[in-house]
């Protein structure tokens, strides 16, 4: 046992890729035979994950959950900004341009409203649960926006650390109920073309939500999704910290 658990903490980043590898085929085995593909596999992972860093995090006493534990410290750099934001850019690149310029303006007022309208939400939340000076209604409103943007805001403005954790939370949170919620709701409002893929991709904003979902809708719309979503993510980072900010802070005054 002692040398196996050398040889995952040599090659941590190969352990980590391998872990995540049978989570994600659990989870696809968990979404093809209990809920039949209507929930994803990649929103059933996420849930797993979730649930295996409180455990992880309760039996090393850390801060980082599964990466915690000296074999699967690769967890930490895999899950970090360097392969999330490959990832991101890699989805991008199965877009076809000519769909793409079919959402024209309405892809740009969606965007705009899917930065603005769930930062206003988060706002109220975090107002209503006691957080009410400036730094950390922003921080948490921004966490609605995605959990990227969250935790971006929050280090550019001076939140706290639990601020910041809950932002988090929040982006996740968001994120799982788009991803389970979108082929429950996909034909009604008929989420079925490349256009209403990026203004779906803008309204709800979040790349892995939005992805998982049209995953589990129609896989040929996802790259349109995300790509909206992408420029989601990116706005909330400029105009969350700057003139979000500035906005709650006039409003409340501090």
């Amino acid at each position: 046992m002692t040398m196996i658990s050398h040889i995952l903490a040599a090659n941590s980043l190969l352990t980590a890729f391998a872990a995540v590898g049978i989570l994600m085929w659990v989870s696809g085995a968990i979404s093809k035979y209990l809920t039949f593909g209507r929930i994803h596999g990649s929103a059933i992972a996420i849930m797993l994950g979730l649930v295996l860093a409180f455990f992880g995090g309760l039996a090393t006493g850390g801060e980082k959950g599964v990466a915690d534990l000296p074999a699967l410290t690769g967890i930490g750099l895999m899950g970090g900004a360097m392969l999330r934001d490959f990832a991101i850019v890699a989805t991008a690149f199965e877009v076809d341009v000519v769909h793409a310029r079919k959402a024209g303006a309405i892809g740009a007022v969606a965007l705009g409203l899917g930065t603005v309208v769930p930062f206003i939400l988060g706002v109220f939340v975090a107002a209503a649960f006691g957080y009410t000076d400036a730094i950390s209604m922003t921080t948490i409103g921004a966490g609605a926006v995605t959990y990227i943007v969250g935790p971006v805001t929050g280090a550019a403005i001076g939140a706290s650390s639990p601020v910041i954790a809950l932002s988090i939370a929040t982006g996740v949170f968001k994120a799982v109920i788009v991803m389970i919620g979108t082929p429950f709701v996909a034909k009604m409002i008929g989420l079925n073309n490349p256009r209403s893929a990026m203004v779906f991709g803008g309204l709800m904003g979040t790349v892995s939500g939005v992805s998982g979902g049209l995953a589990a809708t129609d896989r040929r719309l996802v790259p349109y999704g995300a790509l909206t979503a992408t420029f989601h993510t990116g706005l909330g980072c400029l105009v969350a910290p700057s003139v979000l900010y500035f906005a709650v802070r006039a409003i409340t005054g501090g």
